[in-house]
């Protein structure tokens, strides 16, 4: 029987085990954790999510709509457990982290031909290897790699945002609703223009967290940007992103406040709320400060603090092929997944744990490499990540950005164009996987 090692169980190496493990291969996981943890992490269990509880939008007209049909496809573990601890959260998939880490460990844990190994691995494995430590790939083994590809290897840092306790956000204040309306999942905490100025002030001045030496020089992937270091982008940044009032009139005045800060329920039980938008890295004491000078918030109990930590990826276009393989080892079956490719999300790195167990098996059974669809969300993030320039590339989340454009006449509206670009992307997988005898 074949073997492959998956170093990691995170989203991605967890993908990749199921994988590789229901197509009959024996597999092994190595999980440093709980034996070692990480700046984030707080649990041993497959899969945990450090960062916000939501995978994105579900809606098929979305680009992460699209990449969750898709995956859905090659049954996916992570989407399966991802729907069977789902939360209310509008049109997006939220879920119970503590349930959801739980399923997937259960399930990896009950294939008997997977075995797991809780030791930290400190360099390359010989034999057939999939890497998918994710961006808390520990010093060792990322000293290692970068041994292996050079100095095209990249890092930058990650921000969490922090969650409060339900029954300790003032109902008289906050209001729940979605915007425009749509439904009721969110804690709405509005403010009006002088209540705003103080909390931006604050915001701005309040202490950070004062980065190691070996995390003075990092940059930001864009949509983990810390509130605070977005608030320094000017004063009315915030208004124009994450506080942004458009759509939520208060229930109190029936008028947009001139800013809104929203919490998105964390458990199934609906007794945490993150707050949205807030990946942060001040000092807990300033975040409890600060953050309760939200009206609605003033009394909040926090249960997480936010926290920055590592991550790291490759230059993908300059060490990966288009199935993932290291170029630098000619040849030979080590694969990365998950966010070390250069990919930035929950359901992007999952992906990659697919892209590269499918990859694995083919090359393991003497097959040509996978080729996804190009008009496809994991074809478009794969071409992204084989022909962007390679001195500027930075991680790339899925957008209608990375998607060919349609053929023919041009669509004006935006709503007609979206679904015509997921009826294609899942017209195209359904093809390949039946082609290749995945459904």
């Amino acid at each position: 029987m074949d073997k492959v090692i998956v170093t990691g169980g995170g989203l991605a190496g967890s993908e990749a085990a199921w994988q590789l493990a229901k197509r009959g291969l024996c597999v092994i996981i190595y999980e440093m954790r709980p034996n070692k943890n990480t700046p984030a992490h707080k649990t041993g269990n497959f899969a945990e999510m450090v960062c916000s509880n939501s995978f994105g939008a579900s809606d098929i007209s979305s680009p992460a709509g699209i990449l969750k049909h898709e995956l859905k496809f090659f049954n996916s573990l992570i989407m399966e457990c991802a729907e069977k601890s789902q939360v209310p959260a509008g049109k997006a998939l939220a879920v119970d982290r503590e349930i959801f880490s739980l399923l997937v460990t259960e399930r990896l844990s009950s294939m008997p031909n997977i075995e797991i190994i809780r030791k930290e691995i400190t360099g390359i494995p010989e034999g057939a290897v999939i890497i998918a430590t994710g961006p808390l790939t520990s010093t060792p083994l990322a000293e290692s790699l970068k041994s292996a590809i050079g100095e095209n290897y990249l890092s930058f840092y990650d921000a969490v945002a922090p969650i409060v306790m339900a029954e300790s956000i003032d109902s008289d204040i906050a209001w729940k609703a979605g915007r425009y309306g749509r439904g009721k999942d969110y804690f709405n905490c509005p403010m009006n223009r002088e209540q705003y100025a103080a909390f931006y002030d604050a915001l701005i001045s309040a202490e950070r967290v004062v980065p190691r030496d070996f995390e003075k020089e990092y940059s930001f992937f864009e949509g983990c940007m810390p509130i605070e270091q977005v608030a320094e982008r000017g004063y009315d940044t915030l208004r124009f992103g994450a506080l942004k009032p458009v759509g939520l009139a208060d229930p109190g005045t029936g008028e947009e406040p001139y800013a809104v800060v929203q919490l998105r329920q964390d458990n199934i039980e609906g007794t945490m709320f993150n707050l949205v938008g807030f990946q942060t890295g001040l000092r807990w004491g300033e975040q409890e400060r600060v953050f309760r000078m939200i009206p609605g918030l003033q009394n909040a109990e926090f249960v997480r603090f936010g926290v920055m930590h590592r991550n790291i990826y490759v230059n993908a276009p300059a060490v990966l092929d288009s199935a993932l393989r290291l170029k630098s080892f000619g040849g030979k079956n080590i694969f990365l997944a998950g966010q070390l490719t250069g990919v930035e999300g929950y359901m992007e790195s999952t992906a990659m744990g697919l892209v590269a167990a499918l990859n694995m098996y083919c090359s393991l059974k003497n097959m040509p490499d996978l080729v996804f669809p190009r008009e496809s969300a994991i074809g478009s993030l794969l071409n992204y990540l084989k022909n962007a320039d390679v001195k500027h590339f930075q991680p790339m989340n899925v957008n209608l950005g990375i998607f060919p454009p349609l053929e023919g006449r041009k669509i004006k509206k935006k709503a007609e164009r979206r679904q015509m670009i997921a009826e294609r992307a899942i017209e195209k997988v359904s093809e390949m996987a039946r082609e290749y005898g995945f459904i």
